[in-house]
């Protein structure tokens, strides 16, 4: 498998999803609700066929375990082997509230490690990926890209990032646990990204989250020098657990 290639194609996928979910963005666009009650869009439905059919053509030995799909009852076998894990809309709330705080998805999985992924705001003209030799990058609109580390707290205490949509008092209480001197909001996995760059210390998720949400976001976080532990062991985060969800977790830039 040649990695540099492989990272590539991940990352043109995941742009190529963006440019739909836009034009859908920029249009009137219906909300349906799936079995779950969340929300649904055409654009999560666009966006994923579009991730399929090119990940179809750059890896079509790999497995890809995809939101929608999953919805529809369509899980694959994923063994012992890499496999891929797809949000096409990772913030769909954002996106029909119109804040431009939500993205598309793709993370390889091998031996249960997020180890290649990208992360794309296409609201915001911005991408962040990992690269074939295992660097996170970030380019913003036309601008070169620039690779990205996490950063050590400063003295003054921690600067946490937390779910827009789905704060409440679990997170509040964990916080105050935390030398916090500033809370800032934001949506989707863009959280992980704010990590991963260094423009945050610390993203806790203490309700429900699927694999999908947060591996490319991990990814990245990963490659960038920082972590995602869970909260109930200690233990590193993996990935293809039963039932796709994971446990509540803190993501540390150091």
């Amino acid at each position: 498998m040649d990695r540099r290639k492989l990272a590539e194609g991940i990352l043109a996928a995941a742009r190529k999803a963006a440019g739909k979910i836009l034009e859908i963005y920029n249009g009137d666009f219906a909300v349906r609700s799936k079995n779950d009650e969340s929300p649904v869009t055409d654009a999560d439905e666009a966006g994923e066929k579009i991730i399929l059919a090119e990940l179809a053509v750059i890896a079509p030995a790999i497995p890809v375990i995809a939101e929608e799909s999953v919805a529809a009852g369509r899980i694959p076998e994923i063994g012992d082997g890499p496999f891929f894990l797809v949000d096409p809309l990772d913030g769909t709330r954002e996106f029909i509230n119109r804040n431009g705080e939500f993205t598309v998805n793709i993370a390889l999985i091998e031996n249960g490690i997020p180890t290649l992924g990208a992360v794309v705001l296409p609201a915001l003209d911005t991408a962040y990926w990992v690269d074939g030799e295992g660097v996170a990058w970030r380019q913003k609109g036309t601008a070169a890209a620039e690779s990205i580390s996490t950063r050590p707290p400063a003295p003054d205490g921690l600067v946490v990032v937390a779910s827009k949509s789905h704060r409440d008092s679990k997170t509040d209480e964990y916080l105050a646990r935390l030398p916090v001197k500033e809370v800032i909001s934001a949506g989707s996995s863009a959280k992980l990204c704010r990590v991963a760059e260094g423009s945050a210390d610390l993203y806790p998720r203490l309700g429900r989250t699927m694999e999908w949400d947060i591996a490319a976001g991990h990814a990245v976080l990963r490659a960038a020098g920082g972590r995602i532990e869970r909260l109930d062991n200690g233990e590193p985060l993996t990935y293809g657990k039963e039932g796709l969800d994971n446990p509540h977790f803190a993501a540390w830039g150091r």
